[in-house]
């Protein structure tokens, strides 16, 4: 299936965008309460072309990337009489793949379907696929806890994707279970994203299962793992990490150093190691902020769900103590005085008093912090910050150009900047001209009908990936964001604010 083909009938604003979505025989998945929303949507929204990309983007992940739903797997099972352990895969199941790869990303599938968390509560098909994609993830993360990628299930029999890079990883991983053994913290703080929001818009507590339970005591695991020091604080003697990676490529993101170690980090900072970035490149130092930031903030709320819950005391305590240890890591070892923009949140540092100062383009993120619940918007450190990471002067991967300007990363080169950084920056701002600017400027660097992965801040016409769901998420979430918080920026003056 492509979607690259522009069709019509072509929208109603200046830019005249196409349709872009398939053929209803053809979508992966169906929802009367999405469609009701675009029905709404297309009717407000004063700008028609803001309007043709939510009709295309909001129901995206929908549209072409659930590869395999089921309500019961247990009953599927039986009906198919493969030799696959039912008692690994019970109730509903979903694999959502990330768009153009057949794969599934836990960080991207969390973000890709976040704005139908809202519609769970009211629409039971919505309902069973989020709590199916948390069942899924539950799976991944018991098995390969170190990876960031993966296979479509045993139970879907549908046929795996292999890319051939050769990867020298430890711990290993079946092939047939795992695309990729990134270990990205990330990935672990999306699993209990997802299920975090879940509960939070649906109070449903059903998809804590001894399942889930074994995926969350795993990656206490790996978070005890990764939270010690590259040295003995005691001997000074090597300590070996659990995980390593390395990759034959001459690309220096796509391995670690130190025969696959990755660079020395201090001990006892209460911070959590993460090998790679959410763009899958390689961290330089080890203790990767926007991820310890977003994973203390979920921790802390799947503690407060499993004290609710009366049960699973120990657990919520554990959890608690690691958010807590987290967060005083990221304030003792992450603030740091810059020359020009006072106390600012570094992006990666390692515990010796080295930092590197920059942000990238994809979540978790620096500029991201408020929406990810670490700190409030209006923070002095995290305003701060944004100054540096909105300016050419202070952030290296901020890009500019004739045609487009926004924080790029090494993952796509030096001339490209993420539309999704962008919408970010309008999510993160109170500011109605900024705002708008921001949803301009993805607007005309949009003329396919989607947001792409990445644009060439010179010439717009010239991007990556047609077909992202992930930034067509992103796009959906800022319109939606913008329609409950500044109506009158999207519906036209004097609008009453909107939520689904």
């Amino acid at each position: 299936m492509s979607l690259t083909i522009c069709s019509l009938p072509y929208g109603k604003g200046p830019l005249a965008l196409p349709f872009q979505r398939p053929n209803k025989y053809c979508r992966t998945f169906e929802s009367p309460a999405v469609e009701k929303v675009i029905e709404q949507m297309n009717t407000k929204l004063v700008d028609k072309d803001l309007a043709r990309l939510f009709e295309n983007a909001f129901p995206n992940t929908l549209d072409t990337t659930v590869r395999w739903h089921v309500d019961d797997t247990v009953k599927q099972h039986r009906m198919a009489q493969k030799t696959w352990d039912a008692a690994a895969w019970k109730g509903p199941q979903s694999f959502i793949v990330t768009g153009d790869i057949n794969a599934e990303w836990l960080r991207d599938s969390t973000n890709q379907l976040q704005q139908y968390q809202s519609l769970a509560k009211k629409d039971k098909e919505i309902h069973q696929l989020i709590l199916g994609a948390i069942n899924t993830q539950a799976e991944y993360v018991i098995e390969s806890p170190y990876c960031n990628a993966f296979q479509p299930p045993a139970p879907s029999n549908l046929d795996p994707t292999f890319q051939g890079d050769g990867d020298n990883v430890h711990p290993a991983y079946e092939q047939s279970f795992v695309f990729e053994c990134k270990y990205e913290l990330d990935s672990l703080a999306h699993f209990l994203s997802l299920s975090n929001q879940f509960h939070n818009h649906t109070g449903s507590t059903a998809f804590v299962t001894p399942r889930w339970l074994l995926a969350l005591d795993t990656l206490l695991d790996v978070l005890a793992e990764q939270s010690k020091g590259t040295f003995n604080p005691d001997t000074g003697s090597h300590v070996p990490n659990k995980y390593t990676f390395q990759r034959q490529t001459n690309l220096g993101t796509e391995t670690l150093s130190l025969s696959g170690i990755g660079n020395p980090l201090n001990s006892g900072t209460g911070l959590v190691r993460s090998a790679f970035r959410p763009s899958d490149d390689a961290t330089i130092l080890g203790f990767f902020i926007p991820a310890n930031a977003m994973l203390s903030v979920e921790l802390k709320r799947t503690a407060a769900m499993l004290t609710s819950l009366k049960k699973h005391a120990t657990v919520a305590k554990t959890a608690q103590n690691y958010a807590d240890a987290i967060e005083k890591g990221i304030m003792e070892h992450a603030v740091v005085k810059h020359k020009v923009y006072g106390d600012v949140f570094a992006f990666e540092v390692d515990g010796y008093g080295s930092h590197i100062l920059m942000d990238d383009a994809n979540l978790p993120s620096l500029l991201a912090l408020p929406l990810l619940g670490f700190v409030p918007a209006t923070d002095p450190i995290y305003i701060n910050t944004r100054k540096m990471i909105l300016s050419k002067a202070g952030n290296p991967y901020y890009l500019t150009g004739s045609d487009f300007s926004g924080i790029g990363g090494p993952h796509v080169g030096l001339s490209s900047a993420w539309p999704m950084s962008v919408l970010v920056q309008a999510m993160t701002s109170d500011d109605d001209a900024e705002i708008m600017r921001c949803l301009g400027a993805v607007k005309n660097v949009s003329r396919n009908g989607l947001v792409h992965e990445s644009v060439n801040v010179e010439y717009g016409r010239t991007y990556t990936r047609s077909w992202f769901a992930w930034a067509n998420s992103v796009f959906a979430q800022t319109v939606l964001d913008l329609a409950g918080r500044k109506p009158h920026l999207v519906f036209g003056e004097g609008a009453e604010a909107w939520v689904l």
